[in-house]
């Protein structure tokens, strides 16, 4: 073999061994080096309620587009952190804002990591698991009479309503005030993970529980 022929197979053999540059990431390497908002990890979040660990899922991407929109129960797999910038883009103000619920969002993790120099990821996985209510009431009809009944909350429906109580907070604390939605949400997560009882989503957790052991 010739000194050209064994220069132009060497050059074939790193040729192969170099990556594509328009190849995509493998999904992977893509996980382990993702961060939410390129700032906070993800991978090392400690759940505390373990029926409601599996219909909590974090992960980097905050904007899926709604490709689970469509499917029943599909809504488990979404980031939690999603599906709080969606319940936020459910009130007056931010109705079909996204980019700016998420603007209200990555803000609000800023200014939880300024005050307590934790992950704001688990500040709002705390939140949420404390502020899941485990228990309500149903209307039963017995004989054209409404009477309340006690029934144990579904586990996926304790996430749903634990961050209907968190949005509803913030709207409440915003209302016809100069408190910034960014700080009322902040403080929100902050009081629920810490389980304040002055917490708008605590409060109503409580009460929601009260009413349901005195229908048992």
């Amino acid at each position: 073999m010739s000194g050209e022929e064994a220069e132009a197979e060497s050059d074939v053999d790193v040729a192969a061994d170099e990556p594509e540059p328009d190849a995509p990431a493998s999904s992977e390497a893509a996980n382990e080096n993702a961060q939410l908002f390129d700032v906070w990890d993800v991978t090392e979040i400690a759940y505390d309620d373990p029926s409601t660990k599996r219909y909590m899922t974090v992960t980097p991407i905050a904007h899926t587009m709604g490709r689970h929109a469509s499917k029943q129960f599909k809504k488990s797999e979404i980031s939690l952190v999603e599906r709080l910038i969606n319940r936020l883009m459910q009130t007056e103000e931010n109705t079909g804002k996204k980019q700016q619920a998420t603007r209200i969002v990555r803000d609000a993790f800023d200014i939880i990591h300024e005050r307590t120099e934790e992950n704001p990821v688990q500040i709002l996985v705390t939140a949420v698991e404390n502020a899941a209510p485990r228990e309500e009431t149903v209307r039963l009809k017995y004989g054209g009479i409404s009477v309340p009944k006690a029934v144990d909350v579904a586990p996926q429906r304790r996430v749903d309503q634990a961050l209907l109580f968190i949005s509803d907070g913030v709207a409440s604390a915003t209302y016809k005030s100069t408190t910034s939605a960014a700080d009322a949400l902040a403080n929100e997560l902050i009081a629920a993970a810490d389980y304040d009882a002055g917490a708008y989503s605590i409060s109503q957790k409580e009460e929601r529980e009260r009413v349901a052991a005195a229908a048992r």
